[in-house]
């Protein structure tokens, strides 16, 4: 099975598109289903993970033809799609549909291709969290964000000349937007006090196949080889750029590791398989993560274990299409230190809760999304149980991407609601700090760094000194867009079953 891979995007891109659907499918009679809406609710009845929950999607609803069509009828397919979710939004914050490979009114939090080409979080400048800031994690080399001379760590105040606020950062996702930048960030009275740049940037969405393996640097203290390696996305299509990093690793004679994941959603469970074999490998064979689906497809409950080879895949219209194996580079670690945020998801959380099983797994930075969930692609292509895309309907360009597993690691420990880090560290302190990658100014790569070598890095990183009115815990809320990436599976038949 070869399911839809969503293209990494600005910490995770978004598109809002009005939709609506074809004026001939409005004028289905109610003694038909409409085709599109008939394959969306016939998918997520066999498929969503919370199917059972959901009285619109028991089984009963389609034993009267009548009243199943005039259920399904008159809605547009995005509309019939998130009314069956399950307490959406508050249960279901991830599931999503699309069309024509762009998401419709995914509430923040699918990706797409066309993007800025900057990476952000959202931060309150008060406790009233109406004001609001975007702080720029990273700039995708060579993207509309860079050639118009942003940069990591600059702070947005204002959207088209508007102050940022909660009603309105959305809009940092549009085709095109005009940003002002703060000249000056300070903390005082625990509030948040910037002053503009004189002038606006302008940015326009391109499309952007962005390279997740963002930055590597071998640092030297004494006996200590350490790796920095920031790591963006578990994107399948860059297997061999991930497994060529660990090869680099292993020729520097890196012995110490600090995988940041700050900024990193999810993706692939294989490449999140694979992650773990790089990094240390000596458990080839041995399970890795647990797979539970929907009553429906408990035959596709399993492990997915520890391998050797890594599957190398090219995109091709969109779809990752195997090319060839690869043997995996590991680095033989007993112990790895990762960075982590309230934009850290999904497949990144699947690496601490499932390597720590085997490895000393040290974690730095905040709360992370809390994300044990994940999906496969739906195609309307009932006769192959909805998960071929060769043999999909060409009559239209919907698919689903909704929630249909949740994971947990070899043990099949209960999951926490988030992962809260070994040693926090407030997020605010970013700010003023955040330079080029590998920096030790940046107080999450300091931190680890202090704990490697025992030494405190004398550093010009400046002093935020946040009050504590300024409420940390709840940044996830204000950042939806992180958990796009999501986690989804290349191939059933690779699972290894229990």
């Amino acid at each position: 099975m070869k399911l839809k891979y969503i293209v990494t995007t600005l910490l995770v891109g978004l598109v809002f598109t009005a939709c609506s659907k074809d004026s001939d499918a409005n004028e289905t009679t109610a003694t038909e289903p409409d085709e599109i809406n008939n394959f969306v609710w016939k998918a997520m009845n066999s498929w969503y993970y919370w199917q059972p929950n959901v009285a619109n999607l028991s089984d009963s609803k389609i034993a009267s033809t009548a009243t199943y069509n005039n259920f399904i009828n008159g809605k547009t397919p995005d509309a019939l799609f998130y009314s069956l979710l399950y307490q959406r939004g508050t249960i279901d914050r991830f599931s999503w549909i699309e069309n024509s490979n762009e998401i419709v009114n995914a509430s923040k939090i699918a990706e797409v291709e066309k993007k800025g080409g900057f990476s952000y979080g959202i931060y309150p400048k008060d406790a009233s969290n109406t004001n609001m800031v975007a702080l720029i994690d990273y700039i995708v080399p060579g993207s509309p964000a860079a050639l118009a001379g942003l940069k990591r760590g600059d702070v947005i105040t204002k959207i088209n000349g508007s102050q940022l606020t909660s009603s309105n950062y959305d809009q940092l996702e549009n085709s095109q937007v005009t940003i002002t930048l703060a000249a000056s960030v300070k903390f005082t009275n625990g509030s948040m006090v910037t002053t503009d740049k004189a002038g606006t940037v302008t940015v326009t969405k391109a499309t952007i196949d962005e390279n997740p393996v963002a930055y590597y640097e071998k640092k030297v203290y004494g006996s200590k080889n350490i790796g920095y390696l920031v790591y963006n996305g578990f994107k399948s299509d860059y297997n061999d750029e991930l497994n060529a990093a660990f090869a680099k690793m292993k020729s520097d004679g890196i012995n110490e590791l600090v995988l940041d994941l700050r900024y990193n959603g999810g993706g692939s469970l294989e490449t999140a398989v694979a992650l773990a074999q790089m990094i240390n490998g000596s458990f080839t064979n041995k399970p890795y993560i647990y797979l539970d689906f929907n009553n429906k497809h408990n035959s596709e409950d399993g492990y997915e274990n520890l391998s050797e080879k890594v599957n190398i895949f090219n995109l091709v219209d969109n779809e990752p299409t195997f090319q060839r194996e690869e043997s995996i580079n590991s680095l033989a670690l007993t112990k790895i230190y990762v960075l982590v945020s309230f934009q850290t998801a999904s497949a990144s959380e699947l690496t601490i809760q499932c390597l720590k099983k085997y490895i000393n797994v040290i974690t730095i930075g905040e709360e992370t999304v809390g994300k044990f969930v994940g999906s496969n692609t739906l195609y309307d292509s009932p006769a192959y149980n909805y998960i071929s895309y060769a043999n999909r309907s060409t009559k239209h360009k919907w698919q689903l991407q909704p929630i249909t597993f949740s994971y947990y690691n070899k043990d099949k420990d209960a999951n926490p609601s988030k992962i809260t880090p070994d040693y926090e560290i407030n997020p605010y302190s970013a700010f003023l700090n955040l330079v080029e990658f590998g920096n030790v100014k940046d107080p999450y790569l300091n931190k680890a760094l202090e704990l490697i070598t025992g030494q405190t890095l004398r550093t010009t990183a400046k002093t935020t000194n946040p009050s504590l009115s300024l409420n940390i815990s709840n940044l996830a809320a204000f950042n939806p867009t992180n958990t796009a990436k999501g986690l989804y599976i290349e191939d059933f038949k690779g699972l290894k079953k229990q």
